[in-house]
């Protein structure tokens, strides 16, 4: 039997050749960059010495959990971390679902796409292009605003780029002026699976347009809203670390530093690469419960989840 279904799949494999050939490059790809990785995971336990390698380094258990843990940047860190993603969430997702339900509601085709052009174009901006531009901006001393205020006869006005309490404000704000338009795509694209009869028979019954979105488009898109705050809340511990490090300066550290520049900082500038491996590991724990149990969350209240 064994010997049959050896054949019968090669067989079949040689007749769709093309198609496994097609899929071979992203698996070996996914593979090499993913998986292949992986066995660096074992640095998190050793103490690394470069002339003894990954392999001969001495294991110390967890100690490197335990110097992360009682370190006294550990709770600012993650606090950090987690204002961030957080902020990012609550204003982020609304943000893009009103702009894809007002889209929707457009009946001049030119004007949506004039429209769409003009909040989905910023998301091609890279990271480095975008904090130079909030850097021109919001200068006190050269910038468009420092301009302003001393236009307005204000004498010292407020270093914005270096005030601990606007970096998670300006932070998530430029990211929804960025990326909202980018992510109301999505829901544009569930909104156009709405059976138009649903659209006819509620203008017969009198409903009004929010009441339509209400009734009609939110529970359309609401599958797809579930999967994507699943997968962002997987990721409540992964703020990237391009933007924060450049925006990141001496004067707001206190609310910028967090868990990505945190270990840029110890494992690769320090050159403590164990710990910085500790670090990510620990990320990545935390990122699979997370994941995990709003999926279950997701499941038991609702018909939607990611698995």
């Amino acid at each position: 039997m064994t010997v049959r279904m050896t054949a019968y799949w090669k067989k079949y494999i040689l007749r769709h050749w093309q198609l496994y050939l097609i899929v071979a490059v992203p698996v070996a790809f996914l593979i090499t960059f993913n998986y292949v990785p992986l066995v660096g995971i074992q640095l998190a336990f050793k103490e690394f010495n470069p002339i003894q390698g990954i392999w001969g380094s001495p294991w110390v258990g967890g100690k490197q959990f335990a110097m992360f843990f009682e370190s006294p940047f550990f709770w600012p860190v993650i606090k950090n971390t987690l204002l961030l993603s957080v902020y990012s969430l609550l204003v982020g997702t609304p943000a893009a679902i009103l702009l894809a339900l007002a889209l929707n509601e457009v009946k001049s085709q030119r004007f949506k796409k004039v429209v769409q052009m003009f909040t989905y174009a910023p998301y091609f901006i890279s990271t480095v292009v975008l904090v130079g531009m909030l850097n021109i901006i919001l200068s006190p001393t050269i910038g468009i605003y420092g301009q302003l205020t001393e236009l307005l006869g204000i004498a010292d006005p407020m270093d914005i780029l270096g005030d601990p309490k606007a970096f998670s404000s300006l932070y998530v704000w430029s990211a929804v002026w960025q990326e909202t338009g980018y992510g109301a795509i999505i829901y544009l694209a569930a909104l156009s699976g709405v059976n138009p009869e649903l659209y006819e028979a509620a203008k017969i019954d009198g409903a009004s347009r929010v009441q339509k979105m209400v009734h009609i488009d939110l529970p359309t898109i609401r599958p797809t809203i579930i999967i994507l705050l699943i997968m962002s809340i997987g990721g409540l511990l992964s703020v990237g670390f391009e933007k924060v490090f450049l925006l990141q300066n001496m004067l707001n550290l206190s609310t910028s530093e967090v868990i990505s520049t945190y270990v840029y900082k110890i494992g690769l500038v320090h050159m403590n690469y164990s710990f910085a491996v500790a670090v990510g590991l620990f990320n990545s724990i935390i990122g699979f419960i997370l994941i995990f149990s709003a999926n279950l969350l997701a499941r038991r209240f609702s018909e939607s989840s990611l698995f």
